[in-house]
């Protein structure tokens, strides 16, 4: 296991390198640049600005000059918020989003398990219609559109919450629950269908034969079964969840990464998506390795030899 782990991290590095590089080039084909505002600035001023961020230089070697940055630590300087750094706004919004998506997980884990895992053993009933039916419009619903419908109506019609803003537990209630909405029902769909094939599974019929309790089978075999695939399922989404998300964010005016790489993107702040792009692929990453972990632990038939 410690071999294998470890041949992950080296592959990981060259994945990084290449995530890094495409982005680096893609964003800047974009149209436009940092310092293009609707009153252009003095060419003076202009070139000593560009001097000062190396945009004088060719593309290629602002590169480099970049890259050997990134291996330091230093994500560079934010081109929109001047008297910061990507750090320092990574160290005030990544807290953010890691705390609201951190608790949509845990509640979409516990909701999503608990009716997918009800809805296969009462399979057929009008429990097991009722949860499918639910999953599938909480799935086929956007959360750009969930987002301001809760805001619509729990705080400006009903006054209950905050409509939008940051500060106390009432503001998180609407954005965590506008993420683990849809979360919750694509965890309980997963849940349902891989309950319902370990049902059937003979490992499952075994246990049963020997006279196990009900609860032990369906806890101990037929759940440590199931849940494989929402496993496998929570590697990308917890990392796209933790790193904030950019539609939640921005809708009720969240200082995470979500809402940050939006304004770098549109104020063409290049080192603040790039630190953006390289946080959610190390996110992506790590998860990924923890996914392939805990299906060691998960099934005994999984070896990392």
């Amino acid at each position: 296991m410690i071999g294998y782990v470890l041949r992950r991290l080296a592959s990981a590095i060259p994945t990084m390198f290449i995530i890094v590089t495409i982005s680096f080039f893609m964003i800047r084909l974009a149209p436009g640049g940092p310092f293009d505002l609707e009153r252009p600035l003095d060419p003076l001023i202009m070139a000593n600005l560009e001097r000062a961020y190396n945009f004088d230089k060719p593309l290629w070697q602002q590169y480099l000059i970049y890259m050997g940055n990134l291996l330091q630590g230093d994500l560079g300087p934010s081109f929109t918020r001047r008297d910061f750094t990507v750090a320092d706004l990574f160290e005030a919004g990544l807290p953010v989003s890691i705390q609201i998506g951190g608790m949509a997980i845990v509640i979409a884990l516990v909701l999503g398990i608990t009716l997918g895992a009800i809805a296969a053993l009462r399979q057929n009933s009008w429990i097991d219609y009722s949860v499918v039916g639910t999953a599938t419009l909480g799935i086929t619903i956007p959360t750009f559109v969930i987002a301001p419908i809760l805001s619509l109506f729990f705080g400006v019609l009903m006054g209950w919450l905050p409509a939008g803003g940051w500060g106390t537990w009432q503001h998180m209630v609407l954005p965590i629950a506008t993420l683990a909405l849809p979360q919750t029902a694509i965890i309980a769909r997963l849940t349902r269908g891989a309950t319902i094939e370990a049902l059937r599974s003979n490992h499952v019929r075994t246990a049963r034969a020997y006279g196990l309790p009900g609860f032990v089978v369906v806890v101990v075999h037929t759940l440590r079964a199931a849940i494989l695939p929402v496993v496998s399922y929570l590697g990308p989404t917890a990392a796209a969840l933790l790193t904030g998300s950019v539609v939640v964010e921005t809708i009720f005016g969240i200082p995470g990464i979500g809402r940050y790489f939006v304004q770098g993107a549109l104020g063409r702040d290049y080192t603040l998506v790039m630190g953006t792009v390289v946080v959610i692929a190390l996110f992506v990453i790590v998860f990924n390795l923890i996914v392939d972990i805990l299906y060691a632990f998960l099934d005994p038939r999984v070896r990392y030899d």
